[in-house]
């Protein structure tokens, strides 16, 4: 018994000794809709968003089961509770436009800042976050609309990312 234990260790390692060692070419995996995810990205935008927005751009349509070559565009809509993605593709699977919506988001500190300095005495109550995407734009447009409160006062103001006040 022990004879035989040795033996298949032996074996074991042995084989080990005459495996190959084989170079294969670097790959690079990058996302088709790179352009989406430079215009949409914001290192303030919340996790949940950026994950969204991830997989909005790492989508594969063509592997998607509701996939049909004949249509020249296809909408796919993404969901999660704070918010969804309705995205338009084409049908070699980039990304045309998207417009997204979000409720809730952490505010940018340009945005809180903006706020803080023109209504010092309001506290936001809630807010909508809201981007469209072309891809013929280089830059998404973003825009957040907070809803403030001072008391019995209520107040609905729109800012853009940079805390501008349209």
């Amino acid at each position: 018994m022990k004879k035989s234990a040795m033996i298949i260790l032996l074996l074991a390692l042995s084989s080990q000794v005459y495996s190959q060692i084989v170079k294969l070419p670097e790959v690079i995996i990058t996302a088709v809709n790179y352009k989406y995810l430079n215009a949409v990205d914001s290192a303030e935008n919340s996790l949940t968003v950026q994950m969204l927005e991830e997989k909005v751009a790492m989508f594969d349509l063509k592997g998607y089961e509701l996939y049909n070559d004949e249509y020249d565009t296809h909408y796919v809509t993404f969901y999660i509770p704070d918010g969804k993605i309705l995205a338009a593709y084409d049908k070699n699977g980039k990304l045309i436009r998207t417009i997204e919506k979000f409720k809730n988001v952490k505010l940018p500190k340009a945005v809180q800042n903006a706020i803080a300095k023109r209504f010092p005495n309001w506290s936001v109550v809630s807010d909508v976050y809201k981007v469209s995407f072309h891809k013929n734009n280089d830059v998404a447009n973003k825009q957040y609309k907070v809803r403030l409160e001072n008391g019995d006062k209520k107040m609905k103001v729109k800012l853009d990312e940079q805390g501008n006040f349209q």
